[in-house]
């Protein structure tokens, strides 16, 4: 098959012709028919993931059609249209037990665990515990914008932001996770105000439901909060992941406010300052979200299916697995807008 592959952290991606997958007997193989571009998937060429054994496929971020399976698989037959969580459980760890699969003790994650899905095929693990069926209203496109990006988003929001209609909310960074949330905030009632860098992605968010936008570049972030909002918000998400925008994340909240830390935080990022004198006197909640289970996705794609959360406006445009190589390394420039997905191999 043909699968984008680096071969050293920081280095050359390249379009390689390298042995199809096999199911193990739990898991599946999947015909890749899209693949989302994601600044995770530049994580992990940057180094950033222990997990990452070279030479190495990324990709995350898919939707595909099921063309093998293990003997001890079920729940799925030849020929399902599929997608899956970026982080697969294992469904016999105590994590699992509880449902919290987004945390599993055993977590596999394709394109970092093992080869991921910027191929024509991809393996996947614990497959009746972590495959997703597709209703044929969702096109695989819109479907490849779900498996990492969207799922962490509305989870962010909704189980651990907990937002409801006529709370306020800060998003700081609008990329992909950022925008996700952006239009899953506001299908819920909330008033967004959207923090980016990037002109483009401001405008954009303002589509999706952002009530009020900010440049940091162009004024004090914290201060435009609280002006804004006459104290500062209710829930706050730091999307983009840096020692800034964690900071800014927690001191613009309102008294007994809550936090929500979406962005891998990474290198000179991994530990950055907190507000703690803040957190203890305004009694603030700091929550991290990673990723969402396969079993919440239903009323993710009811609410799509109804017509309530649009995740196809996210998209940019659609590119080849070649185009992806180039672009890849580029991920933490900020220039692109929107998400980009593979389509053709």
């Amino acid at each position: 098959m043909k699968a984008a592959v680096f071969e050293k952290f920081q280095g050359e991606i390249t379009v390689q012709n390298v042995p199809d997958p096999k199911p193990n007997d739990a898991g599946v193989v999947v015909k890749v028919l899209a693949t989302g571009l994601c600044r995770s998937d530049w994580h992990g060429w940057m180094g950033h993931d222990p997990d990452i054994v070279l030479p190495h496929v990324p990709g995350h971020e898919l939707t595909g059609i099921v063309v093998a399976k293990g003997k001890n698989v079920k729940k799925f037959s030849l020929n399902d249209r599929v997608t899956v969580p970026f982080v697969c459980g294992c469904g016999t760890c105590e994590q699992c037990a509880t449902n919290n699969q987004q945390v599993c003790d055993n977590q596999s994650q394709p394109g970092f665990t093992h080869w991921g899905s910027f191929a024509e095929f991809v393996a996947l693990d614990y497959a009746d515990t972590n495959l997703v069926k597709l209703p044929d209203e969702i096109s695989s496109i819109t479907a490849a914008t779900l498996g990492c990006r969207f799922i962490t988003s509305y989870r962010a929001i909704v189980a651990q932001g907990m937002i409801s209609e006529g709370k306020t909310i800060a998003v700081h960074g609008c990329g992909g996770v950022g925008l996700s949330a952006v239009m899953i905030a506001h299908s819920l009632g909330a008033e967004v105000i959207a923090i980016d860098i990037n002109t483009k992605n401001l405008n954009l968010a303002k589509e999706l439901g952002a009530s009020f936008t900010i440049n940091p570049l162009e004024t004090n972030v914290v201060q435009e909060v609280k002006e804004y909002t006459r104290g500062g918000v209710d829930v706050s998400l730091d999307a983009l992941g840096s020692a800034e925008t964690c900071f800014n994340s927690i001191a613009n909240l309102k008294k007994r406010g809550r936090h929500v830390q979406v962005g891998l935080v990474t290198g000179n990022h991994k530990h950055p300052k907190i507000p703690m004198d803040l957190v203890i006197a305004n009694e603030l909640e700091i929550a991290g979200s990673h990723g969402m289970q396969a079993h919440k996705y239903p009323e993710l794609l009811a609410m799509i299916q109804r017509g309530e959360l649009h995740p196809e406006k996210l998209i940019n445009r659609t590119i080849s697995l070649p185009e992806a190589t180039r672009l890849l390394p580029q991920m933490n420039a900020f220039e692109h807008h929107g998400v980009l997905v593979i389509d053709s191999f």
